[in-house]
């Protein structure tokens, strides 16, 4: 039905035509690489592969050819998985008619249109990760084999008798260790340090079960 929509609004411009309309990625791929299409108008989430993944074999086989994306998705992760595929345009599905009409056409012209809001957040957050896992690295770093494994042990809900027997070591030892994991995440409890690792990546929340 969006698609029926999208086609009658394009047909109703007199300078443009649809030549085909693809059900999934491979039969976009397929077509657009057969045959030299002015622009790919495609959406991100496709049954059989992102929208993305598409525009890149697209792009591959015929570099030439602009790639405008009409998505409900506005994802930072769909927004810098299009760019990296080479995209013209990013239209999310608040998009007007006359903007994906324009979009379509600038496209055509070799113009590149990203919503600067959509895009500034987007490297925001590849910034904030990037932050993240530098601290996650420098917070790694100070931590040794036995303290990680006590963590992941932790996580398990178990106390420190039963963590001691599992890993053949003293309960005083395993507090020992605690402590210091405690003051290395700079935190108060042993609850706190759980939250604290899982925030940083230093154990997953699967381990738990």
């Amino acid at each position: 039905m969006l698609a029926s929509a999208i086609t009658e609004i394009l047909e109703g411009d007199p300078g443009l035509h649809v030549f085909a309309v693809a059900r999934s990625g491979a039969e976009a791929v397929r077509l657009a690489t057969q045959e030299a299409v002015g622009v790919v108008l495609i959406e991100y989430r496709l049954p059989d592969m992102t929208g993305a993944a598409a525009a890149g074999a697209i792009r591959t086989a015929r570099p030439e050819t602009p790639v405008v994306f009409h998505t409900a998705d506005d994802s930072e992760t769909a927004l810098l998985d299009a760019i990296d595929a080479g995209a013209s345009a990013y239209l999310t599905g608040s998009a007007t008619g006359e903007q994906i009409v324009e979009a379509v056409r600038r496209a055509e012209q070799g113009e590149v249109l990203i919503p600067v809001a959509l895009f500034a957040r987007a490297i925001a957050r590849q910034r904030r990760l990037a932050c993240e896992q530098g601290e996650r690295e420098k917070v790694l770093a100070e931590f040794t084999p036995r303290e990680l494994e006590i963590l992941r042990v932790l996580a398990k809900g178990l106390d420190t008798p039963t963590i001691a027997g599992r890993l053949g070591i003293a309960p005083h030892t395993v507090e020992w260790h605690l402590r210091h994991v405690i003051e290395k995440l700079q935190v108060h409890s042993k609850l706190q340090a759980l939250v604290a690792a899982v925030r940083l990546g230093l154990i997953e929340i699967g381990e738990a079960r």
